[in-house]
């Protein structure tokens, strides 16, 4: 009896291993066959995957689920859906002054033509098990892809260049002027200087992210210092010695006076080592005049009208009437010589109360207010057309910030004492005399000089300009100089400037 109660007893022992056995051994046999057909499954899609041209399941771009779709079909879907969250523009902001970017404009977009074929690659390009591997990494845990960004760098370089120079804190170099037989040296300002590399890289990571729709950017700044005052090249520039005028016939050549022109560099070295942080300087010039002058030849120099140009001002304003009179006054006579450079505010001078100007409306940190000598950028915008006309060569213009009443966009030229001016070169053979007036409610420039054969008459130039976005903020247009025969039709064009107006 005792043997077979042990021997029941194994029995049952081995009955209940044997059990047991069996159910962990169709478990693994269960686990095996869905393992079998996950990956037989797998396989499958794998290998329709690998021949197909839609993009497999589980990928995003840019937040964009683009599962399943051709590549035409991805790109377009995309395109769509990032232009519904893109904005057109990105605000800016220094102070109390917004200014904006026009996203198009920098060119701007994103790559995404080049993350599409990324997507439709993926689990394509590797041996066969890093291929699956990645693709049930994909299918199982989804991608979402970061489309590259482009953008046109030199493009944003001068918007925020443009962007600069209405800044309202602006930096002032020294500079000096004549008036009234002294030469008048102002002292530099310290101004804002944009700080690029760190304000693009903000722009940049707005763009990429999508979220300058709702966000302003602040301009980061850094301060600019003046360059010291140096003597010897304005002495130099200063300096000249007496001659007189005369001009021939055959062949035609005009040799202008000189009038003999020197200060005392010592005694002004000594006002401003006195006085280092004095606004301004000033010392009498030591003049010889010539005993003849080119004014003194009259228009029987100068024989030809090579450009003309008028704008219109109200005359009930009497401030602003005087202020354009004196800018007028100024530039009235001046002759330019082959190969010189005509500087407005060289010419016209430092805008003062001793000079004669007055208050009147001018643009400033981005609002109309009263300055003084307010206006007489209207002179410097109806020179520039007049300049145009005659086929000098523009070394320095800006547009204004709002578009003047005077003049249409891309057609003006705003100065700004110590910091914008409008300059030219005559690249003429022969010199050119330029007669400016203000009178009835007309400003006139007119620029007389020696026609050749070979030029296009002044009625043939002229500056045209064409809107290239308009929107809610900003008004962006290009100018060219265009050349037309006498009919009127268009021979070729000359691009100027692409210009960035903010709107009231």
């Amino acid at each position: 009896m005792p043997d077979f109660e042990i021997f029941n007893g194994d029995t049952k022992k081995v009955f209940k291993m044997f059990k047991h056995d069996s159910i962990a051994f169709v478990f693994v046999i269960l686990v095996a066959i869905v393992i079998g057909i996950f990956i037989a499954v797998t396989m499958i899609f794998y290998s329709n995957m690998q021949n197909s041209d839609k993009i497999q399941s589980g990928v995003f771009i840019k937040g964009v689920n683009v599962s399943g779709l051709t590549k035409d079909e991805a790109v377009v879907l995309v395109n769509k859906e990032l232009k519904k969250q893109m904005n057109d523009h990105i605000e800016l902001v220094y102070k109390n002054s917004n200014y904006y970017v026009e996203v198009e404009q920098i060119e701007a977009k994103f790559d995404i033509e080049s993350s599409v074929n990324f997507a439709l690659n993926i689990a394509k390009t590797g041996k066969f098990w890093e291929n699956v591997s990645q693709y049930i990494n994909v299918l199982m845990a989804n991608i979402n892809i970061e489309p590259v960004l482009v953008y046109n760098d030199e493009a944003l370089t001068n918007y925020l260049k443009n962007i600069e120079a209405f800044l309202p804190d602006q930096l002032e170099q020294p500079a000096y002027y004549v008036d009234d037989g002294e030469l008048i040296i102002t002292n530099g300002v310290n101004g804002a200087g944009i700080i690029y590399d760190e304000l693009k890289k903000e722009i940049v990571e707005a763009i990429q992210d999508i979220s300058y729709s709702n966000k302003y950017i602040k301009i980061p700044t850094y301060v600019q210092y003046p360059d010291p005052i140096d003597l010897e090249p304005i002495h130099a520039d200063i300096y000249r010695e007496v001659q007189d005028a005369y001009f021939t016939t055959e062949p035609y050549a005009v040799f202008p006076d000189v009038t003999g022109i020197d200060f005392d560099v010592e005694q002004m070295q000594n006002a401003i080592n006195d006085n280092p942080d004095a606004e301004e300087y000033a010392i009498d010039l030591i003049y010889t005049k010539a005993d003849v002058t080119v004014q003194d030849f009259g228009r029987e120099a100068f024989p030809n009208l090579l450009g003309s140009f008028s704008t219109k001002y109200p005359t009930s304003n009497t401030d602003r009437t005087t202020n354009l009179r004196l800018a007028a006054n100024k530039i009235d006579g001046t002759v330019v010589m082959p190969g010189e450079i005509f500087s407005y505010n060289k010419v016209v001078g430092k805008r003062t109360i001793a000079a004669g100007y007055k208050e009147a409306a001018i643009y400033q940190d981005g609002e109309v207010t009263n300055g003084l000598g307010g206006g007489i950028c209207q002179i410097s915008t109806t020179l520039y057309n007049a300049v145009i006309e005659s086929g000098m060569l523009i070394e320095e213009r800006r547009n204004h910030m709002f578009v003047p009443s005077y003049a249409d966009a891309g057609k003006d030229a705003t100065v700004v004492w110590g910091s914008t001016d409008f300059k030219f070169e005559n690249r003429r053979d022969y010199p050119i005399k330029i007669e400016a007036s203000v009178s009835g409610g007309i400003a006139t420039v007119s620029i007389y000089g020696l026609k050749t054969d070979e030029e296009y008459d002044r009625y043939n130039l002229s500056i045209e300009s064409k809107t290239i976005k308009n929107t809610s903020t900003t008004l962006v247009v290009e100018s060219y100089r265009a050349y037309r025969d006498d009919d009127g039709n268009l021979i070729k064009r000359d691009k100027l400037y692409t210009d960035t107006y903010k709107k009231h």
